[in-house]
């Protein structure tokens, strides 16, 4: 990380939001992923929508797409944008479901909470929906994998960070 100044920070140390006004409106782009960890019995049951709560996947994908709309009610800090696009993919594993949200935009600032914000709650919706077959499941390796437009550029999440959860234990 090259830059450690914290933005978010007034002069006196006080929290704030960042003034954005002068700044033109540009095409952003964010990608972010994470996993929800689980028994293989349950991916099979999801994959097979056999969930009894319903289709698994549909869910967690109408629920990103409200998080990422709404992230700036639940980020303090973070401006209220028009989302223009929000796209959810799902990648079935022998014992995880991953999960990919790309958000775009045409504004002022960046969209990677609401990336970020969106991949957390349709994995937490995941989770609820899975609960009562496997309590055991971990959400985690949310992280943003890229990042296009504004002044910084093109952010690319390197493929040699380690994954911080290497392995999950079966209960």
């Amino acid at each position: 990380m090259s830059d450690l100044t914290f933005t978010h920070l007034d002069p006196m140390g006080r929290a704030r939001m960042v003034d954005v006004t002068p700044k033109d409106p540009t095409h952003r782009r964010a990608v972010a992923r994470g996993k929800v960890f689980m028994q293989p019995a349950t991916t099979v049951a999801v994959a097979n929508r056999e969930v009894t709560k319903g289709d698994v996947l549909a869910v967690a994908r109408v629920a990103a797409i409200q998080a990422a709309k709404r992230t700036s009610d639940m980020i303090p800090l973070c401006h209220p944008l028009l989302v223009g696009s929000v796209h959810v993919n799902f990648e079935i594993g022998d014992d995880f479901i991953e999960v990919e949200v790309q958000v775009d935009t045409v504004d002022r600032t960046g969209v990677e909470m609401e990336a970020l914000h969106a991949c957390a709650v349709a994995g937490l919706t995941i989770y609820d929906m899975c609960k009562s077959a496997d309590r055991a499941m971990v959400i985690g390796e949310i992280a943003l994998w890229e990042k296009t437009g504004g002044r910084s550029g093109t952010y690319r999440r390197p493929a040699n960070i380690a994954s911080v959860v290497t392995n999950v234990v079966e209960p």
